[in-house]
Protein backbone atom coordinates (compact mmCIF):
# COMPACT_ATOMS: atom_id res chain seq x y z
CA UNK A 1 0.00 0.00 0.00
CA UNK A 2 1.28 3.48 -0.86
CA UNK A 3 2.20 6.14 1.72
CA UNK A 4 -0.75 8.19 0.52
CA UNK A 5 -3.26 5.39 1.06
CA UNK A 6 -1.75 4.67 4.47
CA UNK A 7 -2.25 8.29 5.45
CA UNK A 8 -5.85 8.14 4.26
CA UNK A 9 -6.47 5.01 6.31
CA UNK A 10 -4.99 6.67 9.39
CA UNK A 11 -7.18 9.74 8.87
CA UNK A 12 -10.43 7.78 8.37
CA UNK A 13 -12.56 8.92 11.32
CA UNK A 14 -15.02 6.03 10.84
CA UNK A 15 -12.42 3.27 10.95
CA UNK A 16 -13.43 1.89 14.37
CA UNK A 17 -17.12 1.92 13.49
CA UNK A 18 -16.21 0.26 10.21
CA UNK A 19 -14.19 -2.34 12.16
CA UNK A 20 -17.28 -3.09 14.27
CA UNK A 21 -19.27 -3.84 11.10
CA UNK A 22 -16.45 -5.93 9.63
CA UNK A 23 -16.08 -7.91 12.86
CA UNK A 24 -19.85 -8.48 12.86
CA UNK A 25 -19.52 -9.85 9.32
CA UNK A 26 -16.65 -12.11 10.36
CA UNK A 27 -18.63 -13.22 13.42
CA UNK A 28 -21.62 -14.16 11.23
CA UNK A 29 -19.54 -15.96 8.60
CA UNK A 30 -17.84 -18.15 11.21
CA UNK A 31 -21.00 -18.50 13.31
CA UNK A 32 -22.72 -20.05 10.31
CA UNK A 33 -20.32 -22.98 10.61
CA UNK A 34 -21.16 -23.54 14.29
CA UNK A 35 -24.68 -22.32 15.03
CA UNK A 36 -26.11 -25.50 13.53
CA UNK A 37 -24.05 -27.68 15.92
CA UNK A 38 -26.57 -27.86 18.75
CA UNK A 39 -29.43 -27.97 16.22
CA UNK A 40 -28.05 -31.05 14.41
CA UNK A 41 -30.18 -33.66 16.26
CA UNK A 42 -33.34 -31.59 15.62
CA UNK A 43 -32.42 -31.14 11.94
CA UNK A 44 -31.69 -34.87 11.66
CA UNK A 45 -35.13 -35.75 13.00
CA UNK A 46 -37.00 -33.11 10.98
CA UNK A 47 -35.43 -33.69 7.55
CA UNK A 48 -34.48 -37.38 7.64
CA UNK A 49 -30.67 -37.23 7.65
CA UNK A 50 -28.70 -40.35 8.65
CA UNK A 51 -26.00 -40.17 11.34
CA UNK A 52 -23.32 -40.13 8.62
CA UNK A 53 -25.04 -37.79 6.13
CA UNK A 54 -25.79 -35.27 8.89
CA UNK A 55 -22.31 -33.79 8.46
CA UNK A 56 -23.40 -32.31 5.11
CA UNK A 57 -25.28 -29.63 7.05
CA UNK A 58 -21.79 -28.47 8.04
CA UNK A 59 -19.69 -29.59 5.08
CA UNK A 60 -21.95 -28.23 2.31
CA UNK A 61 -21.24 -24.79 3.78
CA UNK A 62 -17.51 -25.08 4.43
CA UNK A 63 -16.70 -26.82 1.12
CA UNK A 64 -18.15 -23.99 -0.96
CA UNK A 65 -16.90 -21.41 1.50
CA UNK A 66 -13.37 -22.81 1.38
CA UNK A 67 -13.39 -23.68 -2.30
CA UNK A 68 -14.54 -20.23 -3.47
CA UNK A 69 -12.64 -18.04 -1.01
CA UNK A 70 -9.75 -17.64 -3.45
CA UNK A 71 -12.20 -16.42 -6.09
CA UNK A 72 -13.73 -14.08 -3.50
CA UNK A 73 -10.31 -12.62 -2.71
CA UNK A 74 -9.57 -12.09 -6.39
CA UNK A 75 -12.95 -10.48 -7.05
CA UNK A 76 -12.48 -8.10 -4.12
CA UNK A 77 -9.13 -6.99 -5.56
CA UNK A 78 -10.60 -6.43 -9.04
CA UNK A 79 -14.02 -4.92 -8.35
CA UNK A 80 -13.57 -3.17 -5.02
CA UNK A 81 -13.79 -4.58 -1.52
CA UNK A 82 -17.07 -2.87 -0.56
CA UNK A 83 -18.87 -4.03 -3.72
CA UNK A 84 -17.93 -7.67 -3.18
CA UNK A 85 -18.68 -7.39 0.57
CA UNK A 86 -22.22 -6.24 -0.23
CA UNK A 87 -22.74 -8.84 -2.97
CA UNK A 88 -21.66 -11.48 -0.47
CA UNK A 89 -24.20 -10.35 2.10
CA UNK A 90 -26.95 -10.26 -0.54
CA UNK A 91 -26.25 -13.87 -1.51
CA UNK A 92 -25.84 -15.00 2.13
CA UNK A 93 -29.16 -13.40 3.13
CA UNK A 94 -31.13 -15.03 0.30
CA UNK A 95 -29.46 -18.42 0.85
CA UNK A 96 -30.22 -18.24 4.58
CA UNK A 97 -33.88 -17.71 3.72
CA UNK A 98 -33.80 -20.85 1.55
CA UNK A 99 -32.07 -22.89 4.26
CA UNK A 100 -34.53 -21.72 6.91
CA UNK A 101 -37.48 -22.72 4.74
CA UNK A 102 -35.89 -26.02 3.57
CA UNK A 103 -38.44 -28.82 3.06
CA UNK A 104 -35.97 -31.72 2.82
CA UNK A 105 -32.29 -32.54 3.26
CA UNK A 106 -31.45 -31.73 -0.37
CA UNK A 107 -32.93 -28.24 -0.16
CA UNK A 108 -31.04 -27.56 3.06
CA UNK A 109 -27.77 -28.78 1.55
CA UNK A 110 -28.25 -26.46 -1.45
CA UNK A 111 -29.06 -23.54 0.85
CA UNK A 112 -25.97 -24.23 2.92
CA UNK A 113 -23.78 -24.45 -0.20
CA UNK A 114 -25.03 -21.07 -1.46
CA UNK A 115 -24.51 -19.63 2.04
CA UNK A 116 -20.91 -20.77 1.68
CA UNK A 117 -20.59 -18.92 -1.63
CA UNK A 118 -21.88 -15.70 -0.05
CA UNK A 119 -19.48 -16.04 2.85
CA UNK A 120 -16.61 -16.67 0.42
CA UNK A 121 -17.21 -13.18 -0.95
CA UNK A 122 -17.57 -11.55 2.48
CA UNK A 123 -14.56 -12.94 4.37
CA UNK A 124 -11.59 -11.94 2.16
CA UNK A 125 -13.06 -8.55 1.24
CA UNK A 126 -13.71 -7.77 4.92
CA UNK A 127 -10.20 -8.76 6.03
CA UNK A 128 -8.65 -6.72 3.21
CA UNK A 129 -10.64 -3.67 4.32
CA UNK A 130 -9.36 -4.16 7.89
CA UNK A 131 -5.77 -4.25 6.62
CA UNK A 132 -6.35 -1.12 4.49
CA UNK A 133 -8.01 0.83 7.31
CA UNK A 134 -5.26 0.24 9.89
CA UNK A 135 -2.06 -0.51 7.97
CA UNK A 136 -0.78 3.03 8.51
CA UNK A 137 -0.52 2.46 12.28
CA UNK A 138 1.09 -0.85 13.36
CA UNK A 139 -0.15 -0.50 16.94
CA UNK A 140 -3.75 0.07 15.80
CA UNK A 141 -3.42 -2.77 13.30
CA UNK A 142 -2.41 -5.18 16.04
CA UNK A 143 -5.42 -4.13 18.12
CA UNK A 144 -7.73 -4.36 15.10
CA UNK A 145 -6.48 -7.86 14.24
CA UNK A 146 -7.03 -8.86 17.85
CA UNK A 147 -10.69 -7.83 17.57
CA UNK A 148 -10.86 -9.55 14.17
CA UNK A 149 -9.50 -12.81 15.56
CA UNK A 150 -11.77 -12.56 18.60
CA UNK A 151 -14.82 -12.08 16.37
CA UNK A 152 -13.99 -15.28 14.47
CA UNK A 153 -13.35 -17.36 17.57
CA UNK A 154 -16.34 -15.88 19.39
CA UNK A 155 -18.51 -16.53 16.34
CA UNK A 156 -17.52 -20.18 16.36
CA UNK A 157 -18.25 -20.62 20.05
CA UNK A 158 -21.15 -18.21 20.50
CA UNK A 159 -22.88 -19.91 17.60
CA UNK A 160 -23.10 -23.05 19.70
CA UNK A 161 -24.78 -21.18 22.57
CA UNK A 162 -27.12 -19.20 20.32
CA UNK A 163 -27.96 -22.37 18.41
CA UNK A 164 -29.05 -23.98 21.67
CA UNK A 165 -31.21 -21.05 22.69
CA UNK A 166 -32.80 -20.73 19.23
CA UNK A 167 -33.42 -24.47 18.79
CA UNK A 168 -34.91 -24.83 22.27
CA UNK A 169 -37.16 -21.77 22.29
CA UNK A 170 -37.89 -21.12 18.61
CA UNK A 171 -36.95 -23.72 15.98
CA UNK A 172 -33.85 -25.07 14.22
CA UNK A 173 -35.04 -23.07 11.19
CA UNK A 174 -34.07 -19.84 12.95
CA UNK A 175 -30.43 -20.90 13.14
CA UNK A 176 -30.47 -19.94 9.44
CA UNK A 177 -33.16 -17.25 9.38
CA UNK A 178 -31.25 -15.19 11.97
CA UNK A 179 -28.92 -14.19 9.13
CA UNK A 180 -31.71 -12.38 7.27
CA UNK A 181 -32.12 -9.32 9.55
CA UNK A 182 -28.37 -9.16 10.20
CA UNK A 183 -27.70 -9.26 6.46
CA UNK A 184 -30.15 -6.44 5.82
CA UNK A 185 -28.49 -4.37 8.58
CA UNK A 186 -25.03 -4.96 7.07
CA UNK A 187 -26.26 -3.93 3.61
CA UNK A 188 -27.67 -0.69 5.05
CA UNK A 189 -24.52 0.18 7.03
CA UNK A 190 -21.85 -0.77 4.47
CA UNK A 191 -22.31 2.26 2.15
CA UNK A 192 -22.21 4.57 5.18
CA UNK A 193 -19.18 3.15 7.00
CA UNK A 194 -17.02 1.58 4.29
CA UNK A 195 -15.10 3.29 1.53
CA UNK A 196 -15.30 1.79 -1.96
CA UNK A 197 -11.83 0.33 -1.61
CA UNK A 198 -9.20 -0.13 -4.29
CA UNK A 199 -9.87 -1.66 -7.71
CA UNK A 200 -7.30 -3.21 -10.00
CA UNK A 201 -7.35 -4.33 -13.61
CA UNK A 202 -7.04 -7.99 -14.41
CA UNK A 203 -8.84 -11.17 -15.45
CA UNK A 204 -10.70 -13.76 -13.37
CA UNK A 205 -9.55 -17.38 -13.28
CA UNK A 206 -12.97 -19.04 -13.25
CA UNK A 207 -11.47 -22.35 -14.40
CA UNK A 208 -9.18 -22.44 -11.36
CA UNK A 209 -12.08 -21.68 -9.02
CA UNK A 210 -14.22 -24.46 -10.54
CA UNK A 211 -11.40 -27.02 -10.47
CA UNK A 212 -10.37 -26.42 -6.85
CA UNK A 213 -13.98 -26.40 -5.59
CA UNK A 214 -14.89 -29.55 -7.55
CA UNK A 215 -11.73 -31.25 -6.25
CA UNK A 216 -12.67 -30.47 -2.65
CA UNK A 217 -16.28 -31.62 -3.14
CA UNK A 218 -15.19 -34.94 -4.67
CA UNK A 219 -12.53 -35.69 -2.06
CA UNK A 220 -14.87 -34.97 0.85
CA UNK A 221 -17.75 -36.85 -0.81
CA UNK A 222 -15.51 -39.87 -1.36
CA UNK A 223 -14.48 -39.88 2.30
CA UNK A 224 -18.06 -39.37 3.53
CA UNK A 225 -19.48 -42.24 1.45
CA UNK A 226 -16.56 -44.61 2.09
CA UNK A 227 -18.13 -46.04 5.23
CA UNK A 228 -21.24 -47.06 3.29
CA UNK A 229 -19.61 -48.10 0.01
CA UNK A 230 -16.35 -49.46 1.45
CA UNK A 231 -12.90 -47.85 1.36
CA UNK A 232 -11.76 -50.25 -1.34
CA UNK A 233 -14.85 -49.94 -3.54
CA UNK A 234 -14.42 -48.52 -7.05
CA UNK A 235 -16.88 -45.69 -6.35
CA UNK A 236 -14.88 -44.53 -3.31
CA UNK A 237 -11.47 -44.87 -4.94
CA UNK A 238 -12.41 -43.22 -8.23
CA UNK A 239 -14.20 -40.35 -6.53
CA UNK A 240 -11.15 -39.54 -4.40
CA UNK A 241 -8.74 -40.12 -7.32
CA UNK A 242 -10.79 -37.82 -9.57
CA UNK A 243 -10.74 -35.16 -6.84
CA UNK A 244 -6.96 -35.49 -6.56
CA UNK A 245 -6.56 -35.26 -10.36
CA UNK A 246 -8.69 -32.09 -10.47
CA UNK A 247 -6.55 -30.57 -7.72
CA UNK A 248 -3.36 -31.38 -9.66
CA UNK A 249 -4.92 -29.80 -12.77
CA UNK A 250 -5.75 -26.74 -10.65
CA UNK A 251 -2.08 -26.43 -9.69
CA UNK A 252 -1.03 -26.82 -13.35
CA UNK A 253 -3.47 -24.06 -14.38
CA UNK A 254 -2.05 -21.81 -11.67
CA UNK A 255 1.50 -22.45 -12.88
CA UNK A 256 0.85 -21.68 -16.56
CA UNK A 257 -1.92 -19.07 -16.50
CA UNK A 258 -0.88 -15.42 -16.90
CA UNK A 259 -3.26 -14.21 -14.18
CA UNK A 260 -4.01 -17.25 -12.03
CA UNK A 261 -6.31 -17.44 -9.04
CA UNK A 262 -3.27 -18.24 -6.89
CA UNK A 263 0.13 -17.08 -8.17
CA UNK A 264 2.27 -19.89 -6.78
CA UNK A 265 5.10 -17.44 -6.12
CA UNK A 266 3.15 -16.11 -3.14
CA UNK A 267 4.19 -19.20 -1.19
CA UNK A 268 7.78 -17.95 -1.26
CA UNK A 269 6.79 -15.27 1.27
CA UNK A 270 8.28 -16.05 4.71
CA UNK A 271 5.96 -18.15 6.89
CA UNK A 272 3.02 -17.89 4.47
CA UNK A 273 2.99 -21.58 3.48
CA UNK A 274 3.76 -22.74 7.03
CA UNK A 275 1.04 -20.45 8.40
CA UNK A 276 -1.54 -21.92 6.05
CA UNK A 277 -0.52 -25.45 7.05
CA UNK A 278 -0.90 -24.41 10.70
CA UNK A 279 -4.43 -23.17 9.97
CA UNK A 280 -5.29 -26.47 8.25
CA UNK A 281 -4.11 -28.47 11.27
CA UNK A 282 -5.73 -26.10 13.78
CA UNK A 283 -9.15 -26.34 12.16
CA UNK A 284 -8.60 -30.06 11.59
CA UNK A 285 -8.47 -30.48 15.35
CA UNK A 286 -10.84 -27.77 16.55
CA UNK A 287 -13.87 -28.40 14.29
CA UNK A 288 -14.19 -32.15 15.08
CA UNK A 289 -13.91 -31.28 18.80
CA UNK A 290 -16.81 -28.85 18.45
CA UNK A 291 -18.88 -31.24 16.25
CA UNK A 292 -18.54 -34.38 18.35
CA UNK A 293 -18.77 -32.60 21.70
CA UNK A 294 -22.19 -31.33 20.63
CA UNK A 295 -23.27 -34.83 19.65
CA UNK A 296 -21.83 -36.36 22.84
CA UNK A 297 -23.73 -33.97 25.08
CA UNK A 298 -27.07 -34.35 23.27
CA UNK A 299 -27.01 -37.94 22.01
CA UNK A 300 -25.12 -39.59 24.88
CA UNK A 301 -25.61 -37.37 27.94
CA UNK A 302 -29.13 -36.44 26.74
CA UNK A 303 -28.69 -32.70 27.21
CA UNK A 304 -31.45 -30.55 25.72
CA UNK A 305 -30.49 -28.15 22.93
CA UNK A 306 -30.54 -25.24 25.39
CA UNK A 307 -28.45 -27.12 27.99
CA UNK A 308 -25.95 -28.07 25.29
CA UNK A 309 -25.59 -24.43 24.29
CA UNK A 310 -25.18 -23.28 27.90
CA UNK A 311 -22.55 -25.99 28.49
CA UNK A 312 -20.36 -24.40 25.79
CA UNK A 313 -20.72 -20.88 27.22
CA UNK A 314 -17.55 -21.11 29.39
CA UNK A 315 -15.56 -21.86 26.23
CA UNK A 316 -17.09 -18.83 24.51
CA UNK A 317 -16.21 -16.53 27.39
CA UNK A 318 -12.65 -17.81 27.68
CA UNK A 319 -12.02 -17.45 23.94
CA UNK A 320 -13.44 -13.93 23.86
CA UNK A 321 -11.33 -12.77 26.84
CA UNK A 322 -8.09 -14.31 25.56
CA UNK A 323 -8.47 -13.26 21.92
CA UNK A 324 -9.37 -9.65 22.74
CA UNK A 325 -7.13 -8.92 25.73
CA UNK A 326 -4.44 -11.53 26.31
CA UNK A 327 -3.24 -13.39 23.20
CA UNK A 328 -1.85 -10.26 21.51
CA UNK A 329 0.22 -9.44 24.59
CA UNK A 330 1.50 -13.02 24.80
CA UNK A 331 2.54 -12.88 21.14
CA UNK A 332 4.37 -9.61 21.79
CA UNK A 333 6.22 -11.14 24.74
CA UNK A 334 6.90 -14.73 23.69
CA UNK A 335 6.55 -14.56 19.90
CA UNK A 336 4.21 -15.92 17.31
CA UNK A 337 5.80 -19.36 17.10
CA UNK A 338 5.75 -20.17 20.83
CA UNK A 339 2.08 -19.27 21.19
CA UNK A 340 1.11 -21.26 18.12
CA UNK A 341 2.95 -24.41 19.21
CA UNK A 342 1.68 -24.27 22.81
CA UNK A 343 -1.87 -23.61 21.59
CA UNK A 344 -1.87 -26.64 19.30
CA UNK A 345 -0.45 -28.83 22.06
CA UNK A 346 -3.15 -27.66 24.49
CA UNK A 347 -5.81 -28.42 21.87
CA UNK A 348 -4.38 -31.90 21.33
CA UNK A 349 -4.28 -32.67 25.05
CA UNK A 350 -7.88 -31.51 25.36
CA UNK A 351 -9.03 -34.02 22.76
CA UNK A 352 -7.07 -36.85 24.32
CA UNK A 353 -8.91 -36.09 27.56
CA UNK A 354 -12.22 -36.27 25.70
CA UNK A 355 -11.22 -39.54 24.04
CA UNK A 356 -10.59 -41.26 27.38
CA UNK A 357 -12.86 -39.44 29.81
CA UNK A 358 -16.32 -39.10 28.26
CA UNK A 359 -18.32 -42.11 29.53
CA UNK A 360 -21.98 -42.81 28.83
CA UNK A 361 -22.84 -41.81 32.41
CA UNK A 362 -20.55 -38.75 32.40
CA UNK A 363 -21.25 -35.36 33.94
CA UNK A 364 -20.65 -31.83 32.72
CA UNK A 365 -18.39 -30.79 35.62
CA UNK A 366 -16.14 -33.86 35.52
CA UNK A 367 -16.12 -34.89 31.88
CA UNK A 368 -16.87 -31.82 29.74
CA UNK A 369 -15.86 -28.59 31.46
CA UNK A 370 -12.10 -29.13 32.16
CA UNK A 371 -11.20 -30.51 28.72
CA UNK A 372 -13.43 -28.00 26.90
CA UNK A 373 -11.71 -25.08 28.64
CA UNK A 374 -8.29 -26.49 27.76
CA UNK A 375 -9.37 -26.83 24.11
CA UNK A 376 -10.68 -23.25 24.10
CA UNK A 377 -7.37 -22.06 25.57
CA UNK A 378 -5.48 -23.85 22.80
CA UNK A 379 -7.67 -22.29 20.12
CA UNK A 380 -7.26 -18.85 21.75
CA UNK A 381 -3.47 -19.10 21.71
CA UNK A 382 -3.07 -20.58 18.22
CA UNK A 383 -5.59 -18.84 15.96
CA UNK A 384 -4.18 -15.30 15.81
CA UNK A 385 -0.50 -16.29 15.34
CA UNK A 386 -1.47 -18.86 12.69
CA UNK A 387 -3.45 -16.18 10.82
CA UNK A 388 -0.60 -13.67 11.18
CA UNK A 389 1.87 -16.20 9.80
CA UNK A 390 -0.43 -16.98 6.87
CA UNK A 391 -0.73 -13.26 6.03
CA UNK A 392 2.88 -12.27 6.69
CA UNK A 393 5.16 -11.39 3.83
CA UNK A 394 2.38 -10.92 1.27
CA UNK A 395 2.60 -7.79 -0.87
CA UNK A 396 -0.12 -5.15 -0.30
CA UNK A 397 -1.62 -5.80 -3.73
CA UNK A 398 -1.97 -9.48 -2.80
CA UNK A 399 -3.66 -8.87 0.56
CA UNK A 400 -6.99 -10.15 -0.75
CA UNK A 401 -5.32 -13.27 -2.10
CA UNK A 402 -3.45 -13.92 1.15
CA UNK A 403 -6.61 -13.50 3.25
CA UNK A 404 -8.50 -15.77 0.87
CA UNK A 405 -5.75 -18.39 1.17
CA UNK A 406 -5.78 -18.21 4.97
CA UNK A 407 -9.55 -18.64 5.14
CA UNK A 408 -9.43 -21.37 2.50
CA UNK A 409 -6.86 -23.34 4.48
CA UNK A 410 -8.98 -23.15 7.62
CA UNK A 411 -12.14 -24.31 5.82
CA UNK A 412 -10.39 -27.08 3.86
CA UNK A 413 -8.88 -28.38 7.08
CA UNK A 414 -12.34 -28.29 8.65
CA UNK A 415 -14.11 -30.14 5.83
CA UNK A 416 -11.57 -32.87 5.18
CA UNK A 417 -10.78 -33.54 8.83
CA UNK A 418 -14.45 -33.70 9.82
CA UNK A 419 -15.22 -36.08 6.94
CA UNK A 420 -12.37 -38.37 8.05
CA UNK A 421 -13.34 -38.22 11.73
CA UNK A 422 -17.01 -38.98 10.97
CA UNK A 423 -15.91 -41.98 8.89
CA UNK A 424 -13.61 -43.22 11.69
CA UNK A 425 -16.36 -42.74 14.26
CA UNK A 426 -18.88 -44.63 12.12
CA UNK A 427 -16.47 -47.52 11.60
CA UNK A 428 -15.68 -47.74 15.32
CA UNK A 429 -19.39 -47.69 16.18
CA UNK A 430 -20.24 -50.36 13.61
CA UNK A 431 -17.45 -52.65 14.84
CA UNK A 432 -18.82 -52.77 18.39
CA UNK A 433 -20.47 -56.03 19.48
CA UNK A 434 -22.07 -54.59 22.61
CA UNK A 435 -25.86 -54.64 22.88
CA UNK A 436 -26.05 -51.04 24.05
CA UNK A 437 -26.22 -48.76 20.97
CA UNK A 438 -25.35 -45.74 23.13
CA UNK A 439 -22.08 -47.32 24.21
CA UNK A 440 -21.26 -48.19 20.59
CA UNK A 441 -22.02 -44.63 19.47
CA UNK A 442 -19.84 -43.20 22.23
CA UNK A 443 -16.97 -45.50 21.25
CA UNK A 444 -17.06 -43.92 17.80
CA UNK A 445 -16.93 -40.46 19.37
CA UNK A 446 -13.85 -41.51 21.36
CA UNK A 447 -12.06 -42.50 18.16
CA UNK A 448 -12.91 -39.16 16.56
CA UNK A 449 -11.60 -37.24 19.58
CA UNK A 450 -8.40 -39.29 19.67
CA UNK A 451 -7.45 -38.84 16.02
CA UNK A 452 -8.40 -35.16 16.05
CA UNK A 453 -5.94 -34.79 18.92
CA UNK A 454 -3.26 -36.45 16.79
CA UNK A 455 -3.95 -33.88 14.04
CA UNK A 456 -3.37 -31.04 16.53
CA UNK A 457 -0.11 -32.61 17.78
CA UNK A 458 1.16 -33.03 14.20
CA UNK A 459 0.28 -29.38 13.62
CA UNK A 460 2.35 -28.39 16.67
CA UNK A 461 5.36 -30.35 15.38
CA UNK A 462 5.08 -28.80 11.90
CA UNK A 463 4.75 -25.29 13.37
CA UNK A 464 7.80 -25.87 15.56
CA UNK A 465 9.84 -27.06 12.57
CA UNK A 466 8.75 -24.61 9.86
CA UNK A 467 7.45 -21.36 11.38
CA UNK A 468 10.33 -18.90 11.33
CA UNK A 469 10.73 -16.45 14.19
CA UNK A 470 11.06 -12.95 12.68
CA UNK A 471 14.29 -11.08 13.09
CA UNK A 472 14.24 -7.91 15.19
CA UNK A 473 13.21 -4.95 13.06
CA UNK A 474 11.80 -7.16 10.29
CA UNK A 475 9.11 -5.09 8.60
CA UNK A 476 7.11 -8.18 7.79
CA UNK A 477 7.07 -9.39 11.33
CA UNK A 478 3.56 -10.12 12.52
CA UNK A 479 4.68 -9.51 16.05
CA UNK A 480 5.41 -5.95 15.06
CA UNK A 481 1.70 -5.54 14.75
Amino acid sequence: MSTQSQALSQADPKRWKALALLCLANFMVIMDTSIIGVALPAIKEALGYTQESLQWVFNAYVIFFGGLLLLGGRLSDLFGQRNIFMWGFTILTLASLLAGLAWNDGALNVGRAVQGFGSALIAPSALTIVMMLFSGNPKELGKALGFWGASAAAGGSAGVFLGGVITEWLSWKWTFLINVPVGILALLLAPVLLSKGMRRKGSIDFAGAIFVTAALVLIVYGIVTAEHNGWGSPSTLWTIILGAVLFILFLIIQAVKKEPLVPLRIFRAPNLAAGNIALIMLSGGWIPLWYFLNLYMQQVLKFSAFAGGVALLPMTILIAIFMMFITGKLIGRFGMKANLVIGLIALGVSMLLFSGNTPVDGTFIANVLPASLLGALGMSLAYIPATMAAMSGAKPEEAGLASGLANTSYQIGSAISLAIMVALAARATASQTVNDPLTALNTGFHQAFFWSGIVAFIGAILAFLFIRSPRPGDSNSPTAM
